[in-house]
């Protein structure tokens, strides 16, 4: 059955954000003086700002206050968002869906000024869109906090809910909430138990029940 909503996260699988997450992240520890494994990234893909510098404070040393922290990564990510792209496949889907008056929302573990300034690099930042960011909730993913959010804020029932995620840690969250979750990684990663795995965009569109 076709879902009433869509529920997309953003940084991987809408829009094309991770690499430069990565760049912001090594380029930010590296001026405070840590290199970086080469498998950093992957250890955090789809944690939020506040548990990734944990580990960086934790597990590397990293010696800055949270804030100082954030200030380093954001100045440089903001400064190269404007040129994001979406994902290979992502937006003919969200434009598919948007035909089919199917309700969408962006659900992310992204503070707002990343939700926000993505979202404008791609040209859907639109006033009537609900966008979930991890300002607007006491919990993060994996917690089904955000997902629920978005549930009362369209008024649908999770039931008739469709979450995308490209993050084990998206998915659970979209599992935790009652809510059908594809899982569509961007590597050849395994889907927490319960996800429909995609293996590529025509794999989304028919687990969506597209024409």
């Amino acid at each position: 059955m076709a879902p009433k909503a869509v529920y997309w996260d953003m940084d991987g699988t809408l829009i094309d954000s991770e690499p430069l997450h990565e760049r912001s992240l090594v380029a930010a520890l590296r001026n405070a003086g840590i290199e970086p494994p080469a498998d950093l990234h992957s250890r955090v893909v789809g944690q939020a700002a506040r548990p990734v510098y944990e580990v960086l404070r934790d597990q590397f040393g990293l010696g800055l206050e949270f804030d100082e922290w954030i200030t380093l990564k954001y100045d440089y990510y903001m400064s190269h968002a404007p040129s994001l792209l979406p994902r290979d496949g992502a937006m003919e889907i969200f434009h598919g869906l948007r035909a089919r008056r199917v309700v969408q929302a962006i659900v992310s573990n992204s503070d707002r000024m990343v939700v926000d300034v993505n979202l404008r690099a791609v040209g859907i930042h639109e006033p009537t869109m609900k966008t979930i960011s991890r300002n607007d909730v006491r919990n993060g993913k994996p917690d089904p906090e955000p997902y629920l959010r978005a549930a009362y804020l369209t008024g649908i029932d999770p039931a008739d809910t469709v979450v995308m995620e490209d993050s084990v840690t998206g998915a659970m969250a979209g599992l935790a909430a009652g809510m059908r979750t594809i899982f569509w990684p961007q590597d050849d990663l395994e889907g927490p138990a319960g996800a429909l795995v995609a293996r590529s965009a025509d794999d989304v569109r028919e687990f969506l029940k597209f024409d």
